[in-house]
């Protein structure tokens, strides 16, 4: 009888051509995309030429992506796009994206429709686990193997051990996806899941939006993990089937599928999360925060950039100020993010609060531009990471929350939950 198995390991033996894979496995895989972006993709295009090969095993599985630090901040940064735009003409690429068509590459390629459930994807970025919210095996690598990707169109895995996180019961008022997984980062620790795959279910997933899903996926490399999954459902393949037209490969894992570790959440019991400096792990509730004064708020990034989560922050914004001693900056996820954010004037929302609007970028997020920290100043970020110096001078503090909080935050000069403005 063929061993029960989980779902990252259902995704790896499917296209790996085998009937069964175990944990610590040494496996070869087919890759269905392979993405980089103008940090990563220049140091991957020299080793790709050094190789000597001309082309690229697939030009329409390769993805470039200008997201980091465009539009251009500098000349180094001009000058790693430039490398990338003309490796993307040399080699016909279909996909290359910078400029008016350039998003935050997390939210940019589900929304294009380029992954879907069952896809082998790997990206010289470490936020690539975003795509297990489709039931996609999705996972960062390093330039090196990105390159031998683009040369023979496979990857090699050694099988992760799972662990199955279940969340119970319905959220309280303002608790989203990334309170969840911030919360359960906090549990377990940075390196809690570290070369794991932490799958993710329960009645309370299930009603999470996609959104919501893409952002509990995306964190997970913030516990160590090696994918962060979802089972798809009807969402899921409601989401794929409305952005892309490549078929579904639905795994689900098996009943009787064996875990490293099976953790149980009360959903009832989790307030809104703030993650303190300098590490995602360092939560605390809103109601244990205090004061802290801050001094600038991002909402935005590949965690938090779609459209649910500029809704939820034009909610709060709505008739409201930003507290003059704060600088708000609001970063729509990709254009198609800021032509729906405009249509529904949430833009109009942001600027009559007195928000800075930004163009898709990740920008402040890895401290590249358009929000950078001086030294001691304070920022509520809808962000993924707060290490030292990650947004900014050394000595400034990042706190990690959601588009509530941040909002939140923002209008009142200091950490606060929205249900402080009577909401």
């Amino acid at each position: 009888m063929k061993r029960p198995m989980t779902l990252a390991e259902k995704i790896l033996a499917a296209k790996a051509g085998l009937e069964v894979v175990e944990p610590g496995q040494l496996i070869d895989v087919p890759v269905d995309l392979a993405l980089a972006n103008d940090i990563t993709a220049p140091i991957a295009i020299k080793i790709f030429r050094e190789a000597g090969i001309p082309k690229v095993w697939d030009r329409e599985k390769v993805v470039l992506v200008m997201d980091h630090f465009t539009p251009n901040k500098d000349i180094q940064s001009a000058e790693q796009v430039r490398l990338c735009r003309e490796f993307a003409r040399e080699q016909g690429l279909i996909h290359y994206f910078e400029g008016g068509n350039c998003g935050i590459e997390h939210v940019l390629l589900p929304e294009m429709g380029l992954v879907v459930c069952g896809d082998i994807v790997i990206g010289a970025d470490s936020h690539t686990c975003t795509y297990g919210a489709l039931g996609a095996f999705a996972t960062g690598v390093g330039s090196t193997d990105l390159a031998a990707t683009w040369i023979t169109g496979r990857t090699w895995f050694r099988v992760p051990e799972s662990i199955k996180f279940i969340y119970r019961g319905r959220l309280r008022p303002w608790v989203t996806g990334k309170d969840l997984i911030l919360y359960t980062i906090g549990d377990i620790g940075v390196d809690g899941a570290l070369y794991k795959a932490m799958e993710f279910t329960g009645e309370a997933i299930k009603r999470l939006s996609m959104a919501e899903r893409f952002t509990m996926a995306n964190m997970a490399i913030e516990a160590g993990g090696k994918v962060g999954l979802i089972e798809p459902d009807k969402k899921t393949l409601s989401y794929v089937r409305k952005h892309s037209k490549k078929e579904p490969l639905v795994f689900k894992a098996d009943r009787k599928a064996s875990y490293l570790e099976v953790r149980e959440y009360d959903c009832e019991k989790i307030e809104p999360q703030v993650a303190f400096p300098h590490l995602p792990s360092n939560t605390k509730p809103i109601s244990e925060v205090g004061h802290i004064d801050i001094d600038q708020v991002v909402i935005g990034s590949c965690t938090n950039g779609r459209l649910e989560d500029l809704a939820l922050a034009a909610k709060i914004f709505k008739g409201r100020k930003v507290n003059p001693n704060v600088r708000a900056i609001i970063i729509p996820g990709s254009p198609a993010v800021y032509r729906e954010a405009l249509r529904k004037k949430y833009i109009d929302i942001f600027l009559e609060a007195g928000a800075i609007v930004s163009p898709p970028t990740c920008g402040p997020c890895l401290g590249g531009h358009m929000g950078i920290l001086a030294k001691g100043e304070k920022a509520v970020s809808t962000t993924n990471r707060n290490f030292v110096g990650r947004m900014g001078h050394p000595e400034s503090e990042v706190y990690l929350a959601s588009p509530a909080v941040a909002a939140a935050s923002a209008i009142l000069g200091r950490i606060a939950s929205p249900e402080e403005l009577g909401l």
